[in-house]
């Protein structure tokens, strides 16, 4: 086993899922520590605000089975997933459905003031097509829960479209408008683009493929790794199987591709820093 921590920094668990399990396989893989990002979950449906704050006890819930059942730290985000914006659309129109989303960030704020989570997450804006209208409406939602994250002092977590320079300038403008450190502001699945140049000094976190660690690495450390695993039984292993964190980073500096100063960088100063938590081992 690893003498320094190994965390995943975004995945997620359902209840229909292996859950417990993944987060064993994770373990025996020689990870240390979590991120487990909220999801809409199957069988739940949104009608209100209020029915995020019912979610988000499933997330809860599914975290303290992993911290009671394995060794693992598991840490935990909460915020209103964002494709939720146009899926409510249709259904509750356009002010019900920002009613609802405001709501779900309010309850999330309010977690993490509790210490239940974390920080706010995945929050943003949907990565598929949308209206206009939709677009704006989630870009609102997005700065509203930036303005959040910047009044209890936590991190947000984002989930976009793929981000090229103009996205992450965009995002970059929009923490500046309501007063929230860039630094604070994690981009959730993203590339090797780790320099301040490349992503306007907000915070990546890399999918964790060989060629995306080993390109960011040619940069510094200044990134998380991350799986994005879906928990999902009818695509096992997507994004990312909950093994990969650990497995390349110890793969990778058994070849030479990362030391251990790379990886305590990686796994344990960043996340203290960002996340304002002690990454004990």
């Amino acid at each position: 086993m690893p003498e320094f921590p190994i965390l995943d920094n975004h995945l997620h668990l359902q209840p229909g899922g292996r859950n417990v399990d993944a987060i064993r396989d994770f373990q025996k893989a020689g990870g240390t520590h979590a991120i487990l990002c909220h999801m809409p979950y199957k069988g739940t449906t949104i009608k209100s605000g209020q029915d995020f704050g019912k979610q988000y006890e499933i997330t809860l819930d599914l975290a303290e089975k992993c911290r009671k059942n394995t060794d693992v730290r598991v840490y935990v985000m909460l915020g209103p997933y964002p494709g939720h914006v146009p899926w409510l659309w249709d259904e509750l129109g356009s002010e019900k459905t920002r009613e609802a989303m405001i709501t779900g960030l309010e309850i999330a704020v309010k977690l993490v003031e509790e210490g239940k989570a974390l920080g706010i997450g995945e929050i943003g804006r949907p990565h598929f097509p949308v209206s206009d209208e939709v677009w704006q409406c989630s870009n609102d939602i997005l700065k509203h829960g930036m303005e959040l994250a910047k009044e209890v002092g936590c991190t947000v977590q984002l989930h976009t479209e793929s981000a090229g320079p103009e996205v992450w300038k965009e995002l970059a403008e929009f923490a500046d408008e309501v007063g929230l450190p860039r630094e604070k502001v994690v981009k959730h699945y993203s590339g090797p683009e780790i320099l301040e140049s490349e992503n306007y000094d907000l915070f990546p976190s890399v999918l964790a493929s060989k060629k995306n660690v080993t390109e960011a690495l040619e940069k510094g450390t200044r990134f998380f790794m991350e799986t994005d695993y879906l928990d999902d039984p009818r695509r096992p292993g997507a994004v990312m199987a909950p093994t990969t964190v650990p497995k390349r980073t110890l793969a990778m500096i058994q070849n030479g591709l990362m030391d251990v100063e790379a990886a305590i960088e990686i796994h344990k100063v960043n996340p203290e820093r960002i996340y304002d938590v002690e990454i004990e081992f």
